[in-house]
């Protein structure tokens, strides 16, 4: 992985997150888990280049990342076999699978302890900054509450994260 300046991404985010999806990692070398997310942000907030993420507290990522201060957020491209890592690190757990083993991805730590793939094309890691929750009580759409409830599980924790390193392979 070679570290480059933020300002040097050239990704269109709208198509990265949407389209290709990322690997939301939280944790150390001794234990971490990812999940795959298809929601978030990439922008300027508070004089900071940030990251928003949104994860359900049901998700076992959700415990790594309420406990680290730091936050991978990895893009692997959309290869057929990345498309087969995403699906699995999304659908499946990490409480009752082992996804290093399922997927073949192998965890490299960043500068600052988190964890990325080798796989990865671009990693973001990432401090956070700040957290709150969605309020259904707050939504000026209601057809948002569609996204809420049964199979889909509960209401998001909103995480911001400072960019504080890139990775490109």
């Amino acid at each position: 992985m070679k570290k480059i300046d933020v300002k040097e991404l050239k990704d269109n985010f709208f198509e990265t997150v949407s389209k290709e999806w990322m690997l939301v990692t939280a944790g150390n070398k001794e234990q971490f888990n990812t999940m795959t997310a298809s929601w978030g942000c990439i922008g300027f907030l508070w004089n900071k280049n940030v990251a928003i993420i949104f994860v359900r507290p049901e998700r076992y990522t959700h415990e790594f990342i309420e406990k680290d201060g730091i936050v991978t957020l990895a893009f692997l491209g959309n290869e057929p076999e990345a498309r087969k890592i995403y699906s699995f690190c999304g659908s499946k757990s990490g409480r009752d699978y082992d996804k290093m083993k399922e997927t073949g991805l192998k965890p490299i730590e960043t500068e600052f302890n988190g964890i990325t793939y080798e796989q990865a094309r671009l990693t973001l890691e990432c401090k956070k900054i700040y957290k709150d929750n969605i309020k259904p009580e707050l939504f000026l759409d209601s057809s948002i509450e569609k996204w809420y409830g049964g199979k889909n599980g509960g209401y998001h924790d909103v995480y911001i994260l400072e960019i504080v390193n890139a990775y490109v392979k």
